[in-house]
C-alpha cells in the first residue's frame, strides 16, 4: 500500500465530497475479504485435502449473514457514485458511450492480471498432470470475486437509464424493481426454467443501486426516514424467509435447495433496504470520523488498492492451501469449528493478509487507470461490457477447468473487452 500524508490528502479533498461513500466502499470490500477467509473450513488428513464451509457445518452462523453479506452496501455506494459521475458527464456534454468506457476501464482493467495469471497457472498445472478436479475447484474458488464484477458491469451500463427512471418515478422505481424481482423468483422457482432467476442480477441489484440515487438526492435524509427504510427491509426479509422457500443464510449454501445469492433472489433486495437504512442512520457519526485527517487518509490509501485486494484475496488463499499440501498439510491439521480452530483464525487472517498485501504491492498499480475522454464508437464499450460480463459470469460459476480440459477462452473474453476500450483507435475524435 502506498503511504499518504494525511494533511495533504485532507487538503486536496473537495468540501463537496461525501467521504462516507469512500469509507463504505472500503469497509464493504474488507468485510467480504475477511468473511471469505473465515468461511473456508479446510483441513488436511493423511495427505488428503478436505474442503468445507463454516455455513454448511454450523447452521447457527446463518443469521450472521444478514450482517456480513455486505454486497448490498457496495451497490448502494455504487448508485451514489454512478449518479454523481453520470450527471457530471452530462454537464460537460459527454455521451453515454464515452462515460461507459471510462467506468468499464476502472472496473475491468484491474481484473486482467488476475485472469492472465490463472490461465498461465492452470496451463502449467494441466501440463504437469495435476488432477483436473482439484484444479477446477481451485479456479472456481479463486475466481468467485468475479461474479460481483459481472453483475456490477451490467448495472453500471444501464445506470443512465435507471437514473432517468429514478428522476421521473422516484420511489416507485425501487418498489417496481422489487416487485419484478419477486415475479422473477416466482417464475424461476415454480413453472419457469430455473435460469430465469439470473435476471435478478440486474433487477434486484439494480433496485439496491437505486437507493444510492435516493441517498444522493436527499430522499433519505433524516434518521427517522432511514430507520424506517431499515424496518421495511427487515420486515420484508423476515416475511420472505418465514413464508417462502428462501433460507435464512444470505450467502449461498452447498446444501440448500434454494440459494439467496445464486442466482440473486429478491431477499437480497430487502436486505439492501435493511442495510442501507442502518448504515445511513450512522452517517452523521461516520462523517465526523471522516472529517479527521488520519482516518480519511487511511481510507484513501486503502481505496486506491481495494479492488485489487478484493480480486486477489482468494487466489492468495488457494496458493497458501496449495503450499500447505506440498508441506504435508502444515498448519491445516486443526479440526474446523473446534476451539483451537477459532483461536487460530487471527493468525490465519494475518497470514493471508500479509500474502495479499505483498501481491497487491506488485499488481495494484494497474488500478491507477488513466482517464480517457473524447468520442468513442458506441459498439466498443457495449461489446466490452458484453464480453466482460459474459466471461466473468461463466468463470464465477464454473471455473476455468472442465473434464475435457482447460477452458482458457472464458478468461480472455474480458481481456478482449479491455482491449476494445484501451486501443488508440477508440480514442480518435473522428471515429463514430
Amino acid at each position: 500500500m502506498e503511504t499518504l500524508d494525511a494533511r495533504a490528502v485532507a487538503a486536496a479533498t473537495p468540501a463537496s465530497r461525501n467521504r462516507v461513500v469512500d469509507l463504505l466502499r472500503v469497509a464493504a470490500l474488507a468485510v467480504v475479504v475477511l468473511g471469505h477467509w473465515l468461511l473456508a473450513a479446510v483441513t488436511v488428513r493423511d495427505g488428503q485435502l478436505r474442503t468445507g464451509a463454516v455455513l454448511d457445518l454450523a447452521p447457527w452462523t446463518h443469521p450472521l449473514t444478514w450482517v456480513f453479506q455486505v454486497m448490498p452496501v457496495f451497490f448502494l455506494v455504487g448508485g451514489y457514485a454512478n449518479a454523481v459521475s453520470w450527471r457530471r458527464a452530462r454537464e460537460r456534454g459527454a455521451a453515454w458511450p464515452e462515460w461507459l468506457r471510462a467506468r468499464l476501464r476502472r472496473l475491468l482493467v484491474p481484473v486482467v492480471p488476475l485472469l492472465l495469471t490463472w490461465v498461465v497457472l492452470l496451463t502449467v498445472a494441466v501440463a504437469a498432470g495435476v488432477d483436473r478436479g482439484s484444479l477446477r475447484t481451485a479456479s472456481q474458488v479463486a475466481l468467485v470475486p468475479t461474479w460481483f464484477l459481472a453483475a456490477y458491469v451490467v448495472v453500471c451500463a444501464v445506470a443512465p437509464l435507471t437514473l432517468l427512471l429514478w428522476e421521473r418515478l422516484g420511489w416507485a422505481s425501487v418498489v417496481g424493481a422489487l416487485v419484478v424481482g419477486g415475479l422473477v423468483d416466482l417464475v424461476s422457482l415454480t413453472s419457469g426454467p430455473w435460469w430465469v432467476g439470473f435476471a435478478n442480477y440486474v433487477v434486484v441489484w439494480g433496485a439496491v443501486h437505486q437507493l444510492g440515487y435516493a441517498w444522493l438526492d436527499g430522499r433519505l435524509d433524516g434518521t427517522a426516514r432511514r430507520l424506517g427504510l431499515a424496518t421495511v427491509g427487515a420486515v420484508g426479509l423476515v416475511a420472505l424467509v418465514r413464508a417462502g422457500p428462501y433460507p435464512v443464510s444470505m450467502i449461498g449454501l452447498d446444501t440448500a435447495v434454494v440459494n439467496n445469492s445464486y442466482p440473486t433472489r429478491v431477499t437480497l433486495g430487502f436486505l439492501g433496504l435493511l442495510q442501507a437504512g442502518v448504515v445511513l442512520a450512522l452517517e452523521p457519526l461516520l462523517q465526523q470520523w471522516m472529517a479527521r485527517d488520519r482516518p480519511w487518509a487511511v481510507t484513501v490509501a486503502l481505496g486506491t488498492r481495494m479492488m485489487s485486494v478484493y480480486l486477489w484475496h482468494l487466489t492468495v488463499m488457494v496458493l497458501v492451501i496449495g503450499a500447505s499440501l506440498l508441506l504435508g498439510g502444515l498448519g491445516l491439521g486443526v479440526e474446523p469449528l473446534s476451539p483451537g480452530w477459532w483461536a487460530s483464525r487471527p493468525l490465519w487472517w494475518a497470514l493471508l493478509a500479509l500474502g495479499t498485501a505483498g501481491l497487491v504491492a506488485v499488481v495494484g498499480r494497474v488500478e491507477q487507470v488513466r482517464p480517457t475522454r473524447g468520442p468513442v464508437a458506441p459498439w466498443r464499450p457495449v461489446a466490452a461490457a458484453v464480453l466482460g460480463c459474459g466471461g466473468l459470469g461463466v468463470m464465477a460459476g464454473q471455473g476455468l477447468v472442465a473434464a475435457s480440459g482447460l477452458r482458457w477462452w472464458w478468461a480472455l473474453l474480458p481481456v478482449l473487452g479491455v482491449a476494445l476500450i484501451r486501443s488508440r483507435r477508440a480514442d480518435r475524435p473522428g471515429e463514430r
